[in-house]
């Protein structure tokens, strides 16, 4: 037979441990979502750049004789 303390500290455990858990899953989903951001700004920005160069390149080529 289980006393009552030890039926208070169960509980107790099991709602830390599913806490925790909630909380480190939500903490995965946030860094994934930072992740993408900083992965689609970086492309958009690279992106900006190569069209940038490819304009400078097509000024050039039409400076030419």
């Amino acid at each position: 037979m289980v006393g009552e303390f030890e039926r208070k500290k169960d509980t107790v455990q099991e709602l830390t441990e599913s806490a925790a858990e909630r909380v480190g899953n939500i903490a995965k989903i946030i860094t994934s979502a930072v992740v993408d951001i900083a992965r689609e700004v970086g492309d958009g920005i690279t992106d900006a750049i190569e069209m940038r160069e490819a304009a400078w390149r097509a000024e050039r080529d039409d400076e030419r004789p």
